[in-house]
C-alpha cells in the first residue's frame, strides 16, 4: 500500500522563511525543509495499480500559473488541544480551485471525496500531550507576510512514517504544461 498527498513545494526562499520561524515552543516536533509543503488533498493509502491511476489522472489537470503569500500563523486543536501549528497563504480562492480539480481527479478513479472544508497552511510543527505555551510565538508571528510566490507545479507525494517523523517522497511533478514531468523515482 502507498500513502499518498497531493501538494505544493515552497520556494526556496520561503522555506528557508519559514525555517527560521521554528524555535520558542517546548514540546514542539519543528518540520525540517524537506517535510515542507502545501497540502491540496490527502489521499491516504492506495494500492499500486490506483496509485499509477491517481497520477496519470493528476497529468490531465489543467491551471494557470498564480501567486500566493505567506500570511499569518494559526493552529488546529482537537478539544482543547493544539496538535497542529500552521502558517497560513493568501489568496485561497486559486488554491480552493486547484484543490478541487485535484478532488474531482482522485474522484474519477474511484476515491471518496474530500468533504472537509480545506484551509490551506504549510504545517510548522506537530504536538504530542505536551506542549509549552504557544501565545508568545502565536503574537510575535501573526502578521507574518512574506513576497508572493508563483505555483506553477504540484506534486503527487509518497508518505512514509518513521521513528522521527514523516518522510516525503516526492512520485510525480504536474506543471501548467501540457504534459507532466518525467517520473522522478
Amino acid at each position: 500500500m502507498h500513502r499518498l498527498f497531493v501538494a505544493i513545494r515552497p520556494p526556496p526562499a520561503i522555506r528557508v522563511r519559514l525555517l527560521g520561524l521554528m524555535h520558542g515552543i517546548a514540546g514542539a516536533r519543528w518540520q525540517d525543509d524537506d517535510q515542507l509543503h502545501l497540502t491540496l488533498r490527502f489521499v491516504g493509502e492506495v494500492d499500486r495499480p490506483q496509485a499509477d491511476d491517481l497520477a496519470d489522472a493528476l497529468g490531465h489537470i489543467r491551471f494557470s500559473p498564480f501567486e500566493i503569500a505567506l500570511s499569518g500563523v494559526g493552529c488546529f486543536d482537537r478539544k482543547g488541544q493544539v496538535h497542529t501549528l500552521w502558517a497560513g497563504v493568501q489568496p485561497r480562492d486559486p488554491l480552493a480551485q486547484l484543490h478541487r480539480k485535484v478532488d474531482r481527479a482522485c474522484v474519477r478513479i474511484g476515491l471518496p471525496p474530500d468533504n472537509r472544508s480545506y484551509l490551506p497552511h504549510i504545517t510548522l510543527a506537530r504536538f504530542g500531550r505536551t506542549a509549552g505555551p504557544m501565545e508568545p510565538f502565536m503574537a510575535l508571528h501573526a502578521a507574518l507576510a512574506s513576497a508572493p510566490f508563483t505555483v506553477d507545479e504540484f506534486a503527487l507525494y509518497e508518505s512514509q512514517p518513521g521513528q522521527t517523523g514523516s518522510t516525503y517522497h516526492m512520485i510525480e511533478r504536474y506543471g501548467v504544461q501540457d504534459h507532466p514531468y518525467p517520473r522522478s523515482g
